[in-house]
């Protein structure tokens, strides 16, 4: 299968790494399906980004995953790639968070992964393989102060992750992880970090070169977890 005739899905799609990684794959034949929340700002990119569309989805909702799926598998055809980039969570302590801040965070970060990766899973074991590539923390390998119900949702995703890597590899699946350690380039992150050089950030770009990489790697040389932080970055 040629990749003008693949489809991609990315979730969580803002104006930062989903809006990079659509265009990359879109700039390489993909027709892409783009899922957020808003309506509004992906008809936006979608008249922008030839190949692609919009799909509204809230990634925690295993209904609404199954109705986004339907739809790009209606309008585009089956999944080849899954790029699961919705990510949120709260920063603040221990004592400062709350049981609904815990738990949102897990359905966005892991019950997200877990329903869209099913759903494009099931149209990579019936056709020809594919890739999932999954957008991680740093947060997913050690509790910070601020990270109180961000770190464990992200620490979950990092493993379910890795189990499905283990059981979709053998079947022609390759599941791969980012951990992005550092700050992505976004109008929102350089408006609280006005300060900031330009090469203390991750440009969107650039992780979408290396997330479409991932998803094309051969196979005798698949990477599960691939680190990605600013040359600066302490770590």
């Amino acid at each position: 299968m040629s990749e003008t005739d693949r489809v991609c899905v990315v979730t969580g799609v803002g104006p930062g790494t989903g809006l990079a990684v659509c265009r990359k794959f879109a700039a390489e034949g993909y027709r892409v399906a783009m899922l957020a929340r808003s309506e509004e700002r992906l008809a936006a990119w979608a008249a922008e980004i030839p190949g692609s569309i919009g799909v509204a989805c809230d990634v925690a909702d295993g209904g609404s995953v199954a109705a986004a799926f339907a739809r790009v598998r209606d309008e585009l055809g089956p999944v080849g790639v899954l790029v699961h980039n919705a990510g949120s969570g709260s920063f603040q302590t221990f004592m400062e968070s709350s049981l609904e801040d815990l738990e949102a965070s897990w359905r966005i970060n892991t019950a997200g992964l877990f329903s869209c990766g099913q759903e494009a899973a099931r149209d990579m074991l019936a056709g020809e393989g594919g890739s999932i590539v999954v957008t991680g923390a740093t947060a997913s390998l050690r509790g910070n102060v601020q990270t109180a119900a961000f770190a464990p949702a992200k620490a979950a995703q990092r493993s379910l992750a890795q189990s499905m890597a283990r059981s979709l590899g053998p079947q022609g699946i390759h599941v791969a992880l980012v951990i992005v350690d550092g700050v992505i380039d976004t109008p929102v992150t350089r408006s609280y970090l006005k300060e900031a050089a330009d090469d203390f950030f991750l440009r969107p770009e650039a992780v979408a070169d290396e997330i479409y990489h991932l998803a094309h790697q051969d196979p005798s040389a698949w990477t599960f977890e691939l680190d990605l932080r600013p040359f600066g970055e302490k770590w």
